[in-house]
């Protein structure tokens, strides 16, 4: 029998996980494609800018390659799925409000306590996810980047702001909705009035206008398109 290939998967928390690991898992054909799933938002992360955020990905892939003696010969794909968190709003749609420690999303503005701070990682984000989003190979390995708007509990569960609980339930609640029928389930993702399946680039020059980074939309559809 020939080797599992691996799709690496990338989403940027434990909630994101549970809500689509075991449904990618059941996507792929278990038999051929074996689905690891890491956690972190690596295009926000400290340190990382456009001019080495492919590097940054492609060390964590040899990593998780060499920990685990594989070659890239051994990996299908990677597939990134970024949240937008309003990356590429105007700096006039963040506003100032002082009891919001923690950043607060709407769908016409972010709210937070350090408006320079948000100001800031926009502006390093959306750098960064401009060269993902034109990048199509990482170490060799086929790479697609796909987004959720304003993030993923947005797009799955149409809610903003949740907390840590409320994330890991709906996750649940979610993952065991479609576990046994993923038909309805890529219907849901590519179908709806939030997704956004015209084409790759298309998908990506619609998300970066207007307040559409704030907004319900994902591109994750064209992932199961082929």
């Amino acid at each position: 029998m020939a080797r599992k290939k691996i799709v690496f998967v990338i989403v940027e928390g434990p909630s994101d996980e549970e809500a689509l690991g075991v449904l990618l898992n059941r996507i792929y054909d278990k038999d051929t494609v074996f689905v690891q799933i890491m956690h972190k938002d690596i295009t926000a992360e400290y340190g990382n800018s456009s001019a080495n955020i492919v590097a940054a990905i492609g060390n964590e892939i040899r990593a998780y390659a060499k920990s685990n003696h594989y070659t890239k010969n051994d990996f299908r794909e990677i597939i990134h799925i970024i949240d937008m968190d309003g990356t590429y709003i105007p700096d006039a749609n963040i506003i100032e409000d002082k009891e919001a420690i923690k950043p607060k999303y709407f769908l016409n503005d972010i709210r937070t306590c350090n408006v320079e701070n948000i100001v800031r990682r926009n502006n390093i984000k959306s750098a960064n996810v401009n060269k993902l989003c034109s990048c199509y190979e990482i170490w060799g390995v086929s790479y697609r980047a796909f987004y959720m708007s304003c993030n993923l509990d947005h797009v799955l569960y149409n809610k903003l702001n949740s907390s840590d609980e409320e994330k890991e339930n709906d996750s649940y609640k979610f993952a065991m909705k479609y576990k046994d029928n993923i038909p309805e389930f890529l219907d849901f993702i590519s179908n709806s009035d939030f997704s956004v399946v015209d084409g790759y680039k298309e998908s990506w020059d619609f998300i970066k206008q207007d307040l559409h980074s704030l907004e319900r939309y994902t591109n994750l559809g064209l992932c199961f398109k082929e």
